[in-house]
């Protein structure tokens, strides 16, 4: 991970924490190899997560980290995703860690888990938020006093004013991880959370990058998630393995979590020796 404040706490015993990797202001190119190197060594695979939201150069820094070392050992997942909702999914992948899983199967269930975090917050202006389609009457309304918004970035945009609509939430199981910034408000606990059905709230301190990605520091950010592993074992267990035809590797879904590849598609795809097709089609996971 590339952040500390994105490392949530563990939700049990087993699940592991998360190894730093920091930007190159902080430290230099050799040190990271270093570090980089020490942890395939340690434990065979490294899945390292980043924000797409970090610096450029944070963002190169890891990629010339896996070119040096010309290591397949290593995979890069850049997530769309907001600050706690990066955090979110990087704890699940880390519940995931544990289970009998393959590195690869774990790297591309961080597409699959990604569809069931519900992303957003509550803000009091919307006059710098970029990362969701705004309205210019919705830019004006922010502008009166007094004004709030709730805003859904993940996975379905979605933005409405305090009073005047309701963000859709999640048809299955959840809980809420709640990050407070310079907001007072009980909206999130006391409106959406019942609206929702969550099963619980956890709060959060809220991630350094929030105010930023947001475009104010008046707010209050919130996710939905699948809390439970026995759940997420269950989700990720339930979608078609496949291997990667490029590097090897085993996956699920449609693109291959360590060297990028998609998947190609099943009339592409070699056969066992002595293993006719009849045609059948094949089934694909999502």
């Amino acid at each position: 991970m590339t952040s500390a404040d994105l490392v949530l706490p563990p939700t049990d015993r087993q699940t592991p924490t998360a190894a730093l990797l920091p930007p190159p202001e902080t430290q230099p190119l050799d040190a990271a190899l270093a570090d980089m190197q020490a942890l395939v060594e340690r434990h065979g695979y490294v899945v390292a997560l980043y924000p797409a939201s970090i610096p450029v150069a944070h963002q190169r820094r890891l990629h010339t980290v896996r070119s040096v070392l010309e290591s397949d050992r290593i995979a890069l997942l850049k997530l769309d995703l907001p600050p706690l909702g990066v955090a979110v999914l990087v704890r699940q992948l880390r519940q995931l860690s544990v289970c009998d899983f393959s590195p690869g199967v774990v790297a591309s269930a961080a597409r699959l888990l990604a569809h069931y975090i519900y992303a957003g917050a509550l803000l009091n202006s919307v006059t710098k938020l970029d990362r969701v389609p705004v309205s210019l009457k919705t830019h004006a309304k922010s502008w009166v006093p007094g004004s709030q918004f709730a805003v859904l970035a993940h996975p379905n945009p979605q933005l409405v004013k305090i009073g005047g609509g309701e963000l859709a939430g999640p048809e299955f199981g959840t809980r809420l991880m709640v990050a407070k910034g310079q907001v007072q408000s009980d909206w999130v606990t006391a409106v959406l959370a019942p609206a929702w059905r969550v099963q619980g709230i956890q709060e959060s301190p809220l991630p350094a990058d929030s105010p930023r990605w947001w475009g104010t520091a008046k707010m209050i950010e919130f996710a939905a998630f699948l809390p439970d592993t026995s759940v997420l074992y269950q989700l990720v267990s339930s979608v078609r393995r496949e291997t990667c035809t490029w590097c090897g590797i085993e996956l699920i879904g449609d693109r291959c979590g360590f060297c990028s590849a998609p998947l190609a598609p099943p009339e592409n795809r070699s056969l066992p020796a002595g293993v006719l097709n009849h045609g059948t089609p094949m089934r694909h996971g999502s």
